[in-house]
C-alpha cells in the first residue's frame, strides 16, 4: 500500500471518527443529560432549609434548589424503604409483588433479572451506570451467601458497578459490598449472621450499635460507622470521575439520615436539632461534595440531579439506642420532620409520601417551584422518554411519562396518585388536592373512610367524607381499579355503629 495514500486515508478516518465524537457529545449535553439520583433515606418534607426547615440548615440543597424546580407535591410510592426502591427502579407498584416490603439482609435479589429497570433502561441509551450507597432490594438467593459470589445483584439488572451496603445501617451484615464481593473480607473468618437476635440483645452489638439480628465473622470487612457518609460521597465522585467521558447515570443512595445515626465528629452540634439534625448536615454535605466534583469536571451544566429520599421523616430511635436515634436526653428540639404536615415515616398520612423532590438541569429547567403532582414511579418513563428508549410490552406497567412536568413545563403533573404502607394497604389515594383514606382517619370510633381537601387542609384534619359521599365512591372505585381490590360501599362515609358492625360478623 502506498504510504501517503494510507495516511491520507486514516486522517480522513480519524477526523470523522472525531466529528462523530463531537456530535454525540453534542447531544450528550443538549438532550442527554448525565443523570445523578440523589436518594436520601428518611429525610423528610420539613428536613431541608429549602422546603422550610429553621433548626437545621442545608446550603447545598438549598444551592441546589435555588438553580433548579422544588416541587412542593412530589411522592414516593411507599411510606418506607424497600418497597419504595423497588418501585423507583421498576415503575411498577411494590404492592403488585409479594415479598417487597421491608427487606431482611438476607433477602435474596427481589427484582427479576428479566425486569427492565431504570438503571437497564439507561444502559440501553449508551449510559455507563453505577450505583453506590444504601440497595436494600435483596442480594443473591434467599438467604443470601456472603462468604461467595454474591450473584444476582445490581449488575444483573442494569448496573455496570455498585459499591453497596445490602441492606440499612441497623441491619446486619455490615460490610460493604463491591460489585458481587464483600469488601476486605477474610475466607479466614466467614460471615456468619442470626436473624432470630433481636436488636438490643446482647449478640446484636456490631461495633458496639444494637442492630436488628446478629453477625459473628467478617471482623476485616466491617464498616465504619461514623465514615460511611464520606465513604459514599467519596465513591460517589470516583464513579463521576471515572464515567466523564460518556453519559452517565448514578444513584447515589445514602444512608444518611436512617438509624443508627453516627455522624463523623467534623457534623456533630452542627445542627440545633440534635443528632438527627446533625445526621442531616452530614448529608447536605453529601450533596455538596458531588455538586463540587460535577463543578470541578465542567459537568454540571449537562447533568440532571435529581434529589428526594424513599420516604417521609420520622423521629425515631434505633430501637432500644436513643443515643444513635434522636438523642439520649431527645435532642430533636421541637423540630418536625415533615413541616406541616400530618403523619410520618410509615404511614399513608401526606409525612410518609410526601417528601423533597428537586430537579435541577441548567440546559433545559429554568428554576422554579412547581406544585404539580408527582410519584417517583414516573421517574423510569420519564427518563427513557428523556433518551430516546421504548419500554418494553408488559414492563414498567405503573410508570408515566411525565417529563414536562420534571422539567417545570407542565404545572399538573399526575391527575391521580397512590400512596401505599409497608406491604400494600392501608393505601392513601390522591385525586387532585383531594386526599382518600379508604380505611378512616385513625381517630376513636373510626373505621369508615376519610377525605380531605389539600388545597386548603394541608395538614389533613378536616374529614369531609360524609359530606361527599359521592366523592368517596369515586375515588374508592378508582382505587379498586388500581389495586384490583374490590370497591366496598361508600355511600355512608360514616363509621358503622355497634349494632351494624355485628350484623356484618
Amino acid at each position: 500500500m502506498n504510504t501517503g495514500r494510507g495516511r491520507r486515508i486514516m486522517t480522513r478516518r480519524l477526523a470523522a471518527a472525531g466529528a462523530l465524537a463531537l456530535a454525540a457529545g453534542a447531544s450528550h449535553g443538549a438532550d442527554r443529560p448525565n443523570v445523578v439520583l440523589i436518594y436520601a433515606d428518611d429525610i423528610g418534607y420539613g428536613d431541608l432549609s429549602c422546603y422550610g426547615a429553621v433548626k437545621v440548615k442545608t446550603p447545598h440543597c438549598d444551592r441546589l434548589a435555588a438553580a433548579g424546580v422544588r416541587f412542593t407535591d412530589a411522592h414516593t410510592v411507599a411510606s418506607v424503604c424497600t418497597p419504595s426502591r423497588y418501585a423507583l427502579m421498576t415503575g411498577e407498584y411494590a404492592f403488585r409483588k409479594k415479598g417487597t416490603g421491608i427487606a431482611s439482609g438476607i433477602e435474596g435479589l427481589l427484582i427479576h433479572t428479566n425486569r427492565t429497570t431504570l438503571a437497564s433502561m439507561l444502559k440501553g441509551a449508551g449510559y455507563a451506570t453505577g450505583v453506590v450507597g444504601k440497595w436494600h432490594l435483596g442480594l443473591g438467593t434467599n438467604p443470601t451467601d456472603y462468604n461467595a459470589p454474591i450473584r444476582p445483584g445490581p449488575r444483573e439488572i442494569g448496573f455496570d458497578s455498585a459499591w453497596i451496603l445490602p441492606a440499612t445501617g441497623d441491619r446486619v451484615p455490615c460490610v460493604w459490598v463491591e460489585n458481587d464481593r464483600v469488601v476486605n473480607l477474610d475466607p479466614a473468618d466467614p460471615i456468619r449472621l442470626d436473624y432470630s437476635i433481636r436488636r438490643g440483645d446482647p449478640g446484636s452489638f456490631v461495633n458496639g450499635i444494637p442492630r436488628i439480628g446478629g453477625q459473628t465473622g467478617g471482623t476485616a470487612a466491617l464498616w465504619k460507622d461514623d465514615e460511611m457518609s464520606l465513604v459514599i460521597a467519596q465513591k460517589g465522585c470516583e464513579f463521576i470521575e471515572k464515567s466523564k467521558g460518556a453519559p452517565f447515570f448514578l444513584f447515589l443512595a445514602t444512608h444518611n439520615i436512617h438509624v443508627p445515626r453516627v455522624p463523623n465528629p467534623r457534623f456533630k452540634g452542627t445542627s440545633e436539632c440534635g443528632v438527627r439534625g446533625d445526621a442531616i448536615v452530614e448529608f447536605d454535605w453529601i450533596v455538596g461534595q458531588v455538586l463540587d466534583k460535577l463543578d470541578a469536571l465542567g459537568l454540571a451544566g449537562t447533568t440532571m440531579v435529581v434529589l428526594s429520599s424513599d420516604n417521609g421523616g420520622v423521629n425515631d430511635n434505633n430501637g432500644p439506642d436513643a443515643a444513635h436515634g434522636i438523642g439520649d436526653p431527645d435532642g430533636t428540639n421541637g423540630h418536625p420532620p415533615n413541616g406541616p404536615l400530618r403523619g410520618t415515616k410509615g404511614s399513608v398520612w401526606e409525612g410518609g409520601t410526601r417528601v423533597p423532590f428537586i430537579v435541577r438541569w441548567p440546559a433545559k429547567v429554568k428554576p422554579g417551584v412547581s406544585g404539580a403532582l408527582v410519584s417517583q414511579v414516573d421517574l423510569l418513563a420519564s427518563l427513557a422518554a428523556l433518551t430516546g428508549q421504548a419500554i418494553p410490552a408488559g414492563q414498567a406497567p405503573d410508570s408515566r411519562d411525565h417529563l414536562a412536568a420534571l422539567l417545570g413545563t407542565d404545572a399538573t403533573g399526575r391527575e391521580t396518585l397512590l400512596e401505599q404502607s409497608n406491604g400494600g394497604a392501608p393505601f392513601g389515594f390522591r385525586h387532585g388536592p383531594w386526599k382518600l383514606l379508604p380505611r378512616g382517619d385513625g381517630k376513636k370510633g373510626g373505621g369508615g373512610p376519610a377525605l380531605f381537601n389539600l388545597a386548603d387542609d394541608l395538614g389533613e384534619t378536616n374529614n369531609l367524607a360524609a359530606a361527599q359521599p359521592e366523592r368517596v365512591a369515586a375515588m374508592t372505585a378508582e382505587l379498586a381499579a388500581i389495586t384490583g381490590q374490590t370497591a366496598a360501599p361508600a355511600a355512608d362515609a360514616k363509621a358503622p355503629g355497634k349494632a351494624e358492625r355485628r350484623k356484618r360478623r
